[in-house]
């Protein structure tokens, strides 16, 4: 029998008998308590006080981008001057409607609730799709998966106008493929902010020591910045766990003073530029300028940068608490600095350059500039801890090469450091600093970034409004018309400067989207091969329970990246060499678009062939947010699970699809199943997810078991006891003598009657990220005396 005809009496039968049906047979009465664990991954209810405090703490990990903002407005948005004091009051009403329209209407209330439960970004948006559409490139997805407890979905009439746009996405790789590309350059963009915002907010901050000292040259400023940057990014592997609870007072701090000192501004100099909270003077502004203010859109969309990253740390909080912290205290605090600003400007329109510290009352001057920058550090550290989180989720998903990930914090996962990002975004961070060494050049850099960002953002909502929210058609044409409308206004802006710095983010992400689509193409590709060329079950029964060869004491863990199947490194491992190991498993690694997978769900279980093969295949899932670290327990909880399989397997053996049911499905039987769950030694406590008999089984899911392995309930609790005892025994003997971890040492190159660009991009591209990124063994921690390579080359 061949596997593709084992798949074939996989999808008539369904669910339906074989060990998983029986599983989600006994796990029946479990449903309510299942249902309740659910909606734990969904929805977390919190008490009003508790919100509160959530809100006040959310201010020093999402909101510090946008409070350093008030530092280099008004400097980007005139950086030749100000001609004429009404110019002020346009530019003022500019960033006033600016933050109402894109941070509060469209992110607070509207974007953040396209969240994947609760986890923010494009990367995160992407996933949701992915749940929701057949959008993912690599095809390595079960239908066991769709029944995690994090995998939420809603369904859709198929008249509906949603599932019209799913048949239309799903209908040709060309679209999936675009739709990657458009999330993959939003993705490096965010990875461009990473590196731009600590260098424009440190700078920023900085240049207050100038004001104070006129006669000091830029060049001392700079240093000073490079300073404080260098100092940033050394401090990054020692997390932020420890010094973390400072960050929300020194932003609630920092909010309440620039909040103060515009109200000290207002109340001294001209409280007349309120007026600037009616729409007309934006319309006046421009009348008045003309092409000069259509260019100053540019600067003035740098008040409401840090909004993407507001998005992206979405998952820090409730989307409640970060409403509250930015209606209650961000946005009032935002107007009125701006507003005190401007109406300095009013008096001293020569000081545009450095309005900020130069509005500063003169008694509290050094203690608002140390606050500034401890509040710049702030939000630099939130963007790069960010960056970490997005490069992890983009390998997840395998669009980034293996980097070395590092916990810092016992307490929260979410906190990782990356040490090779880290390093680049320090050298790039340094060098946009130093290169530039002024804020104007390195703002239209940091605008386009954003803007670039918002955009896609906007056209990946526009799908999540129709496919996850069911949105009515004119709804979402409305909203995507608007932001555009809005965003397209700012980035034309940007677009008149690409020469004076606007050119550096769109460098940095395009060798990232190098890096990252080149590293996903070359992994689909490898993927697609190892697919197509997996080894037939029927070969493998046709060499005998011994598989032709000696087969020696220990178990061998075989690493493959295929969920189903025997894998092409297990044919060419058995045809070299002399001897295998007395049990085999298949042990598959994969990444779901799901934010994580729970612990007790993690691990799927089955046999492959007939007991006296000793073959199974253990997947192990994880969401993009999951990190598979250095874990000593993950073989022992791979050994459990198997253990668990082996009992279960044994006490449902001989069971059919109809009434035979009810002769298994007893009280009795379910208190062995969790005596036996608790009885294996050293074995986890949760549940294990089992798939029985399926394409890699000789046995199809409604055919009888043969008669010789065949027992009445009767008889269930002797001899298949006594059988399962037997091969318990086995595993643990085998396990004692060894384990041995088997990997692919695979070279990829690209076929002789390949396109000139495919074989750049396998043959030297990917070859190099391949040899410069981390190897398997040291991702899975296994240890060297462990630890066996196969070589081979697959042209693909």
């Amino acid at each position: 029998m061949t596997s593709g005809s084992s798949d074939s009496g996989e999808q008539r039968n369904g669910s339906k008998g074989g060990i998983w049906g029986l599983e989600q047979k006994l796990d029946q009465p479990l449903e309510e308590e299942a249902g309740k664990l659910n909606n734990m991954y969904r929805e977390k209810k919190f008490s009003a006080f508790f919100i509160m405090r959530l809100a006040i703490q959310s201010l020093g990990v999402v909101y510090g981008d946008l409070g350093t903002s008030p530092l280099y407005v008004f400097y980007n948005t005139f950086p030749l001057g100000i001609d004429n004091t009404e110019d002020i009051i346009g530019a003022l009403s500019l960033i006033i409607y600016s933050l109402t329209l894109i941070p509060l209407l469209k992110y607070v209330f509207i974007v953040c609730r396209a969240n994947d439960n609760c986890q923010g970004g494009t990367l995160a948006l992407y996933s949701l799709l992915c749940r929701h559409a057949k959008l993912k490139t690599i095809p390595n997805q079960h239908r066991t998966d769709e029944e995690l407890t994090t995998y939420s979905r809603s369904t859709f009439s198929e008249n509906s106008f949603a599932a019209k746009t799913k048949r239309w996405l799903e209908a040709d790789s060309f679209k999936r493929n675009v739709l990657l590309v458009l999330v993959l350059v939003g993705t490096c963009m965010v990875i461009g902010d990473g590196i731009l915002t600590p260098a424009i907010s440190v700078l920023s901050a900085s240049g207050g020591i100038k004001v104070d000292h006129p006669r000091m040259s830029s060049g001392v400023v700079t240093i000073v910045a490079v300073i404080i940057l260098v100092g940033l990014f050394s401090m990054q592997h020692y997390g932020t766990d420890r010094v973390g609870w400072l960050f929300a007072p020194i932003v609630l701090l920092w909010f309440l003073v620039i909040g103060g000192i515009g109200i000290f501004n207002l109340y001294n100099y001209d409280s007349m530029v309120l007026r600037a909270f009616s729409p007309v003077y934006i319309y006046r502004y421009f009348r008045r300028t003309k092409k000069t203010g259509w260019i100053s859109l540019g600067g003035i969309m740098l008040c409401i940068t840090g909004t993407e990253a507001l998005f992206a740390d979405l998952a820090h909080f409730p989307v409640l608490a970060i409403q509250l912290a930015f209606t209650i205290i961000v946005f009032p605090c935002l107007l009125l600095a701006y507003c005190g600003q401007a109406a300095y400007l009013m008096v001293h329109k020569d000081h545009v350059h450095d309005c900020f510290y130069r509005s500063i009352p003169e008694r509290i001057y050094w203690p608002v500039f140390l606050l500034a920058t401890l509040a710049a550090i702030v939000a630099s550290q939130a963007t790069i801890s960010a960056t970490f989180s997005i490069i992890k989720q983009a390998h997840a998903l395998g669009c980034f090469p293996r980097v070395k990930v590092v916990h810092t914090s016992k307490r929260f996962l979410g906190q990782i450091y990356v040490p090779d990002v880290n390093w680049i975004l320090m050298v790039l961070c340094i060098a946009v600093t130093a290169g530039f060494g002024n804020q104007s050049q390195i703002g239209n850099a940091y605008g386009t970034a954003v803007g670039v960002v918002m955009l896609v953002t906007t056209f990946i909502m526009t799908l999540v409004m129709l496919l996850v929210w069911h949105c009515h058609w004119m709804i979402v044409l409305i909203f995507t018309s608007l932001s555009l409308l809005i965003e397209c206004m700012y980035f034309s802006a940007l677009l008149f400067k690409l020469d004076q710095g606007g050119w550096v983010p769109i460098v940095i992400a395009a060798i990232f989207l190098l890096i990252m689509y080149t590293w996903h193409y070359g992994t689909l590709k490898r993927y697609e091969f190892e697919l197509h060329s997996k080894v037939s079950l029927a070969w493998i029964l046709g060499l005998g329970p011994s598989l032709g060869l000696v087969r020696v004491p220990g178990i061998g863990l075989v690493y493959t990246e295929l969920a189903s199947g025997v894998p092409r490194i297990f044919s060419h491992f058995i045809t070299n060499l002399p001897a295998v190991h007395s049990v085999v498993i298949f042990v598959c690694v994969k990444y779901l678009p799901v934010y994580t997978v729970p612990e007790d769900e993690r691990f799927l279980v089955k046999r492959i062939g007939p007991k006296n093969y000793h073959m199974f295949r253990c997947v192990a899932r994880y969401g993009y947010k999951d990190l598979h670290k250095k874990d000593e327990d993950f073989e022992r909880k791979l050994f459990d699970h198997l253990f668990i399989f082996v009992r279960l397997e044994s006490m449902m053996e001989g069971c059919s699809d109809s009434e035979e049911y009810s002769s298994v499905y007893t009280p009795k039987t379910k208190r062995l199943r969790d005596f036996q769950m608790k009885d294996i030694p050293q074995t986890s406590t949760g549940n294990t997810d089992i798939t029985g008999s399926s394409g890699d089984s000789i046995i199809p899911i409604g055919s009888p078991l043969p008669a010789q392995n065949t027992v009445t309930s009767s008889e269930h609790d002797s001899g298949q006891t006594e059988g399962e005892g037997d091969e318990l025994e086995y595993l643990s003997r085998c396990r004692d003598t060894g384990v041995v971890h088997i990997l692919g040492n695979t070279v990829v190159r690209a076929r002789r009657e390949s396109p000139i660009v495919k074989k750049i991009a396998i043959d030297y591209i990917y070859a190099f990220l391949r040899k410069m990124c981390r190897e398997n063994s040291v991702i899975f921690n296994v240890p060297h005396e462990s630890l066996l390579n196969v070589g081979q080359i697959l042209y693909v």
